[in-house]
């Protein structure tokens, strides 16, 4: 799907009812904060933000508008991305600090959540798919590691520090990618608060061009699902709830879907919405949200 054609074709009102902006958070305000400040700016219903950074931590933190709070789940639990500086409690070199990381923090590994977290302190298992050591000054270390959504990186840095025996602690956190966003991607890069409230001053100007360009259309969920096409017949029916039947399925779907996997439904250009594949009793998907209109 051409996203970027999608984009040019809808209008700002349409953006703005199901769309997302990718802001930089600066350090301080929490990650509601930041949602709040954005629904409060441009006059919207709601807002919600994918992925909680702490209040200190700063970065990629994509805020959904309006009906595009619908798709927050399923942007969360996709891969980030982070930069940061971790300080050990004592002198080690990089090569044993390395050696430490390969043997013990690359791959899955088991982690308890924080006891100032609001989820259970249940041991959980996560991917560490990568853990860069970019810089030595002295005790801190400069580090970038992709992990697994989910993952603590405040209680990544303790763990390996209680690992080598000396003890270790986050000192700056950066987040430069969350899923498929990106802070500086050649797709909507993100835009920091300051500039963000710019550039919603000058749409209260007249001049929509800067708000247009800084707001992702909703369908680049199209990037982590499926697209299934159905039939322009049975559109009015299936958005007031009726499932996808196999008769309704557009000739171009050619694909066996499994059970429970999760698709975004168009017709044509019209996105429908995400559904969950059944292949049960000639139904093939029930909605889990459908779009209306934007009238």
């Amino acid at each position: 799907m051409d996203l970027e054609k999608l984009k040019q074709q809808k209008s700002l009102k349409e953006l703005m009812e199901f769309g997302i902006i990718n802001i930089d958070k600066p350090s301080g305000p929490t990650s509601f904060d930041v949602s709040e400040h954005v629904m409060k700016k441009l006059g919207l219903r709601k807002t919600s933000h994918f992925g909680t950074l702490d209040p200190k931590v700063t970065g990629v933190l994509p805020v959904a508008l309006n009906r595009a709070c619908k798709l927050t789940g399923y942007f969360l639990g996709e891969d980030k991305v982070y930069v940061g500086i971790m300080r050990l409690h004592e002198e080690i070199s990089i090569e044993k600090l390395k050696e430490v990381i390969k043997e013990k923090f690359l791959g899955v590994i088991k982690q308890t959540p924080p006891v100032k977290s609001r989820v259970a302190r249940v041991e959980r298992e996560r991917e560490i798919k990568s853990f860069e050591i970019l810089e030595q000054d002295g005790k801190d270390f400069l580090f970038k590691t992709h992990v697994q959504g989910g993952t603590y990186i405040r209680k990544l840095c303790d763990d390996l520090g209680k690992e080598l025996g000396i003890g270790a602690h986050m000192l700056e956190l950066r987040r430069v990618k969350a899923g498929i966003f990106e802070e500086d991607g050649k797709e909507y890069a993100s835009i920091n608060l300051y500039d963000f409230d710019k550039t919603v001053d000058e749409f209260k100007k007249g001049n929509e061009k800067p708000l247009r360009d800084i707001i992702i259309p909703g369908e680049t969920i199209t990037k982590l699902h499926p697209i299934v096409e159905i039939d322009k017949e049975c559109v009015e029916r299936v958005l007031r709830g009726q499932p996808i039947y196999e008769k309704n399925l557009s000739k171009k779907v050619k694909e066996k879907y499994e059970e429970e996997k999760i698709v975004c439904v168009f017709s044509k250009d019209r996105f429908i919405g995400m559904f969950k594949i059944m292949n049960k009793d000639n139904v093939f998907a029930k909605s889990e949200f459908t779009m209306q209109e934007i009238k």
